[in-house]
């Protein structure tokens, strides 16, 4: 802030007055209590809001750790589901051996046949 003179005004007043002589006189009176006073309160309000904001990080940074340990543990118990049914379904496909291909086999040759019947029969 500036006063009229062009001076910072730090809880100074100025006054100025004319004398007859035609010279400006500028009279300063600075109150450097109140001025500190003022500072000092406006640094502990500052202070404070910044205190309450660093609870608020240290709150959401400990609730965010806690969300990904929870994370982490849903992830290896569904990796070990995961490998528990790939051995599961290893297991069934060694004690179906080659069955299961013959199904397949069988499958394909009998689509086969009705195809070469159905072209058969239409014409």
């Amino acid at each position: 802030m500036a006063n009229s003179g062009g001076l910072p005004s730090y809880g100074a007043v100025s006054h100025r007055s004319r004398s007859g002589y035609g010279n400006d006189e500028i009279q300063v009176r600075v109150d450097p209590m109140n001025e500190l006073d003022q500072e000092v309160d406006g640094l502990r309000s500052k202070l404070s809001m910044l205190k309450n904001v660093a609870q608020e990080i240290g709150t959401e940074a400990k609730y965010q750790s806690d969300l990904i340990s929870q994370l982490q543990m849903t992830v290896i118990k569904a990796q070990a589901g995961v490998k528990n049914n790939m051995r599961w379904i290893n297991k069934k496909i060694i004690q179906s051996g080659s069955s299961h291909l013959y199904h397949v086999i069988l499958f394909a040759l009998l689509c086969c046949f009705v195809v070469y019947f159905l072209a058969k029969f239409r014409r």
